[in-house]
């Protein structure tokens, strides 16, 4: 519905994932019965999340460890680890700026210079595991450093932007041809963000395996501040799930879509499912990791940008263990522990057996959702408050 803003301009009302709470059933299941399991191109994951690719939360180590645990880490490979052989002292001294000092110290310690061998070096690492491998570029660095990676054994590529569309124009270089780029591709490409229905469709339309879905919403980002820019998640995500059911009816082609941002909570995750989103990228939550690289601190993808950062580094402590953060267990009541447990069980509450059947879950809109009943929580800081 279109609400007039003023003469002359209307707006939808959007909603973020704290505004809705999903609906149970009439039915209900064992959490061991329900499969959280997705599937891209020919890898199937035991776990629908993504990594996302931030140097305080991903390494090539902890992509590996999430690989093993059952999900897919996406490693920067414009990041820290490609622009320094040992970049440890500089996630260190990251950690100790203070917050008036970091992003000035930060835009300096990335003016480093990419460094070509190592992109190819860091894809192997990955590799060498055993685990899928997957990193991410920004449309500008495609066609420079993509060719590295897949020399390295890169198995799947993210291409990856604050917005990403299939239609950039400029009058000082040639853009990117998305199109033609992953049409040529040996290798699932995923591209994003999108927020949109239209970009979304249009990004579809590219022939990509994956979007991505979030623009501003990450714990780190700063860019619907900057920029006045991003659509709430639940909004968006529904619309991309909109734009993947045309595209299927047009091409008989399935897209994933992939909710990239502002997830917290297992709680969180299960909306950004039952919104439509086939699998979570998360971020915060692995930088709170005891094996993050970032020592309990997340700074996003455009942080450091040399003229206008979009991003903030944000101190998120330390939860625990990788395994204990995406599959438990948990020994705090917070929902920010065993995040895919919680999905599991927030499925097997509903009487969904699968993600597929859980994107068709009823929404409800639901501002108290967090505050009805929880005054002794909030007044004790414990729980939901």
């Amino acid at each position: 519905m279109e609400i007039d803003i003023g003469i002359g301009k209307t707006a939808r009302q959007a909603y973020g994932l704290d505004d809705i709470a999903i609906v149970p059933s009439r039915r209900t299941r064992d959490p061991d019965d329900v499969d959280i399991s997705w599937q891209i191109d020919a890898f199937r994951f035991p776990l629908p999340m993504l990594g996302s690719a931030m140097d305080g939360a991903l390494s090539p180590t902890t992509a590996v460890e999430i690989g093993h645990l059952g999900g897919l880490g996406v490693l920067n490979l414009e990041g820290l680890w490609t622009r320094y052989e040992d970049p440890e002292p500089y996630f260190s001294e990251i950690a100790e700026l203070s917050t008036e000092k970091a992003t000035r110290r930060m835009q300096e310690i990335y003016l480093e210079p990419i460094k070509p061998n190592l992109v190819k070096e860091r894809v192997e690492q990955i590799k060498a595991a055993g685990v899928v491998t997957a990193a991410s570029l920004t449309p500008q660095r495609v066609r420079d450093l993509s060719g590295l990676a897949l020399a390295g054994g890169l198995d799947i590529l993210v291409i990856q932007g604050t917005v990403v569309s299939a239609e950039h124009v400029s009058t000082r270089v040639e853009p990117l041809d998305l199109r033609q780029f992953i049409s040529e591709a040996d290798v699932p490409v995923v591209v994003g963000g999108c927020a949109s229905y239209s970009t979304a469709l249009h990004l579809m339309r590219t022939g990509a395996a994956a979007v991505l879905v979030g623009v501003g919403p990450g714990a780190a980002c700063t860019t619907r501040g900057v920029l006045g820019v991003g659509v709430p998640q639940a909004t968006a995500i529904a619309d991309a799930a909109g734009a993947r059911i045309r595209h299927l009816d047009e091409t008989g082609r399935y897209v994933h879509v992939i909710a990239d941002g502002g997830m917290r909570t297992g709680g969180d995750v299960a909306k950004a499912i039952a919104c439509g989103a086939d699998a979570v990228m998360i971020g915060s939550p692995l930088a709170a990791a005891d094996e993050a690289p970032g020592r309990g601190f997340h700074w996003g993808m455009a942080t450091f940008h040399p003229s206008l950062p979009r991003g903030a580094r944000v101190q998120v402590g330390k939860l625990g263990s990788l395994a204990e953060i995406l599959i438990g267990p948990a020994h705090e009541n917070d929902g920010r522990r065993n995040l895919f447990g919680a999905l599991r069980v927030s499925m097997a509450t509903c009487g969904y057996s699968d993600l597929k059947a859980f994107q068709k879950a009823e929404i409800m809109l639901a501002p108290s959702l967090q505050t009805e009943g929880k005054g002794l929580q909030k007044a004790q800081r414990v729980g939901m408050g």
